[in-house]
């Protein structure tokens, strides 16, 4: 049987609350580039009659292909009655304040920036201590939820079109490939060339104790 992905978006409609949003991060693990977060509000319509039939198959990002996320995304962005917003946050501030807090502060501005109210964030993973809203976690929330689901897709998509970027400006990283994750191709790159602008210097390989990456 099929999952309902509108369960927890069901009950708290039972509840009294209509103003729902799913929140979602891409990018927490990789040595370069930002961390995105992003918050959809699908119409409250949906939850009670049924997802249309173009966004059937809507997932946790990581369990469909690029082409499908592609297509999640230009389909959310373009739909007259879904609110989408997202945040970056670049490398600098991931060093200043740490991944943890830059991440939370990306899912508070990815909120923000739906420009409209907000009565309950449907959040993918743990409780969110800073969040502004009040908050339903959910682990593995992006696949039980395609509010999260939306959101998830909506990140990924947004973080790795910015890497693609950054892969035209440092190209003998393979940014383009792995979206600055740390593989064996990634870390053989570093090894090579040492940390481009873009790197994230309080990662592990990346801080400065580290003699071979940071050569005196």
């Amino acid at each position: 049987m099929k999952p309902d992905r509108f369960q927890v978006e069901r009950e708290l409609v039972l509840s009294g609350l209509t103003e729902l949003a799913g929140v979602d991060e891409a990018g927490r693990g990789p040595l370069a580039g930002p961390v995105v977060a992003a918050a959809v509000m699908l119409p409250i319509d949906w939850v009670r009659v049924g997802i249309p039939d173009e966004f059937r198959g809507l997932n946790d990002s990581k369990q469909l292909s690029a082409v499908q996320r592609d297509r999640f995304f230009e389909s959310l962005k373009a739909h007259p009655e879904v609110r989408c917003g997202s945040a970056v946050i670049d490398h600098w501030v991931i060093d200043s304040i740490n991944i943890l807090k830059a991440t939370h502060r990306a899912m508070n501005e990815a909120l923000a920036a739906l420009r409209c109210p907000v009565g309950h964030a449907l959040v993918d993973g743990n409780p969110v201590p800073t969040l502004h809203w009040p908050q339903t976690a959910l682990v593995q929330g992006d696949s039980r939820s395609y509010s999260i689901a939306a959101a998830s897709v909506l990140a990924k998509v947004t973080r790795d079109r910015w890497m693609l970027d950054a892969d035209t400006k440092w190209p003998e990283y393979g940014f383009a490939q792995h979206k600055g994750y740390p593989t064996r191709a990634h870390l053989a790159a570093l090894l090579k060339h040492g940390p481009c602008p873009i790197h994230r210097r309080s990662f592990a390989p990346l801080r400065p104790t580290d003699p071979e990456l940071f050569p005196a």
